[in-house]
């Protein structure tokens, strides 16, 4: 599976990694999300049918931009 490492300037609290994992577990073939506040990044497992493409034009709608790194 396929395990995308994004940095993600607007985490800040464990509040945020929150809001992120709810809205990409909604996204069918997501299968992990870990993320670090501190460090501002997280890792996504994924499987088809989700792409990098998805995963990060979900983050933008919901105001965490993030690039992959």
């Amino acid at each position: 599976m396929p395990v995308i490492k994004l940095s993600v300037p607007n985490i800040s609290c464990h509040h945020c990694i929150k809001a992120i994992t709810t809205e990409l577990m909604d996204i069918e073939g997501i299968r992990d999300i870990s993320a670090d506040a501190g460090k501002k990044e997280m890792l996504v497992t994924y499987e088809s049918p989700a792409t990098e493409a998805v995963i990060l034009t979900t983050l933008q709608q919901i105001n965490y931009p993030a690039t992959p790194i």
